[in-house]
């Protein structure tokens, strides 16, 4: 009895310290799959959108997404609309400058992604130096491509680049990392795998008002936590079929 007595108390005291959480508002621009999009109900989901929350679950707050405009994100954290921004917003000196960036917790860039088979024959981007490639045409991926190797096929759209891999037309598919790895998970195909290295880099950051410090160190805190208890890979697995 005793026992049931204390489960009973601290499930009130959990139900009370959620009801009493301090709420953080934070924007993003959800038209960027798999980063943040809205489902048939208009619900922001999507990899950053399990990110905050997650966070903010470590953290003990409560997540409140509000999508609006890309360009709209910094000068509504700097008027105190909002109290944060996860975006797939690239950490820069010139947005460092107007607002505070957590930790990195993205890297994004330029990925080839090859097929299972020649993984061994492909460990590195210059071992691709003398190979046909694929990638969609106008993109940065494209001129990627060009640089890798000069043989390059371009075509209108990534599912036609991959079947142009998958038919042996080309050696490897390039373009932007989240482009191939989300097309790869929405695919679940297991045939083809990712170079593990990148053409070149670039970091996303959570964002907040630089005079927050109280909500950036507790989302430094949270991303910390996520890590370190395995739940930050598995919402990668998720939406890019790869730990990270």
């Amino acid at each position: 009895m005793k026992k049931a007595l204390l489960v009973a108390a601290l499930s009130v005291c959990s139900a009370f310290s959620m009801a009493n959480a301090e709420t953080y508002k934070f924007g993003t621009e959800a038209t960027f799959a798999p980063f943040e999009f809205t489902d048939d109900k208009s619900n922001v989901i999507g990899y950053d959108a399990d990110i905050i929350r997650a966070i903010g679950e470590a953290e003990s707050f409560e997540v409140q997404i509000v999508n609006m405009p890309f360009d709209a994100l910094i000068p509504s954290i700097l008027t105190k609309q909002l109290d944060g921004a996860i975006a797939g917003i690239t950490i820069s000196e010139e947005r460092a400058k107007q607002v505070a960036f957590t930790d990195p917790y993205y890297k994004s860039g330029i990925s080839a992604i090859i097929r299972r088979a020649d993984k061994d024959k492909y460990q590195k981007i210059t071992d691709l130096s003398k190979s046909r490639l694929c990638a969609q045409i106008g993109t940065t991926g494209a001129n990627a491509a060009k640089e890798i190797s000069g043989n390059v096929g371009t075509y209108n759209t990534v599912p036609e680049a991959f079947m142009e891999l998958k038919a042996k037309g080309c050696e490897a598919v390039v373009n932007d990392r989240p482009v191939n790895l989300y097309f790869l998970a929405t695919k679940k195909d297991d045939s083809y795998v990712e170079i593990p290295e990148l053409v070149s880099g670039e970091n996303y950051g959570i964002i907040t008002n630089k005079k927050n410090t109280e909500l950036l160190q507790k989302l430094n805190s949270g991303l910390k936590k996520i890590r370190e208890n395995g739940t930050f890979q598995k919402i990668h697995q998720k939406w890019f079929n790869v730990a990270e």
